[in-house]
């Protein structure tokens, strides 16, 4: 199991940018850019899965320099706890933050990095990110994370990861979008990952914010035991069809995702699989900026096929 923050990341994050990115082109209309000032914020990080594994986060951010909540320049200082049963740890992080995306075509790049310290282990931390346009309806994203692997062994021997890789999201014609990404993931136990997805997007009514999806991702584990410090099958696949919906109320953009699928670990039948997202963003401009996420999935793990993780996270900016 990959539990916590990175679970967040690997199996949703990347393709909710991806599969809302011609979405973005279309249902979001430019703005005179804002000006520039202070500001300072807050975050917050919550989950907890089946197997009894809680991650609770908080941080506090000073940006000396703030348009929105997607152009700024600070810093961040995040205290988190991790328990499961009568275990418990907590963990510092002091981070530097970047992000110069357009809200208008999620054109940009973001870059979060700092240290980490948990258990006695420190770590260089990294989350990084950039979207170009290659061509009117063709665009590049590059991608890249180290973090810890947080399950109550790993973070107990300081095991953690880096996941790199790219995707390219090509319109097909004004209703199909097609996305496909390849990334590699290193552990620091030897073990490696080979992760490929792919996602055919259909708009059936331009301009009503619904999608419907078909999603595939497998990954490839290079080593098979790795002591049951995380869940490590050799091969995992699943194909999943989604449900998307995207509103603009007053500035403020909701978006909701809904699927159900099926997974296969290495030889064994196949089991179902379920995910449900929700994310709410403020408006690009004004003296506060908030957004909100969150999430329930179903998959496999170390008891078998109904590992079930909940997680919400939030961010809160306002000009000084």
């Amino acid at each position: 199991m990959i539990s916590g923050k990175q679970l967040t990341k690997l199996l949703s994050s990347t393709v909710v940018a991806l599969l809302t990115m011609p979405l973005g082109h279309t249902a979001i209309a430019a703005t005179e850019p804002a000006s520039s000032g202070r500001g300072a914020g807050g975050y917050f990080f919550a989950s907890h899965d089946t197997e009894g594994f809680n991650t609770r986060g908080v941080a506090v951010e000073y940006l000396p320099e703030l348009r929105n909540i997607d152009s700024l320049t600070g810093m961040r200082y995040t205290y988190r706890t991790y328990t499961q049963q009568n275990w418990q740890r907590e963990a510092h992080q002091v981070s530097l933050l970047k992000r110069d995306i357009d809200p208008a075509t999620a054109n940009g790049w973001q870059l979060d990095t700092g240290l980490s310290q948990q258990g006695g282990h420190g770590m260089l931390t990294l989350d990084g990110g950039y979207h170009r346009p290659l061509a009117a309806k063709t665009g590049l994203d590059l991608f890249v994370d180290r973090e810890w692997v947080e399950t109550h062994a790993a973070l107990d021997r300081g095991v953690h990861f880096i996941f790199a890789g790219a995707s390219v999201d090509q319109g097909l014609g004004d209703h199909w979008t097609i996305v496909g990404l390849a990334g590699r993931q290193d552990f620091s136990d030897g073990n490696s990952r080979d992760h490929y997805r792919a996602k055919i997007v259909f708009q059936p009514m331009l301009g009503s914010g619904l999608t419907l999806q078909l999603r595939y991702r497998t990954y490839h584990s290079e080593t098979n035991n790795v002591g049951g410090v995380y869940f490590n099958p050799a091969n995992y696949a699943e194909t999943l069809l989604a449900v998307g919906w995207r509103k603009r109320i007053q500035g403020w953009t909701l978006r909701l995702t809904g699927g159900s699928g099926v997974q296969q670990v290495n030889s064994d039948p196949d089991t179902n699989t379920r995910l449900l997202e929700l994310m709410l963003d403020s408006p690009s401009r004004g003296t506060q900026f908030a957004r909100v996420r969150g999430g329930y999935s179903r998959s496999a793990s170390y008891g078998g096929p109904n590992y079930g993780y909940t997680y919400l996270q939030g961010e809160w900016i306002i000009r000084l």
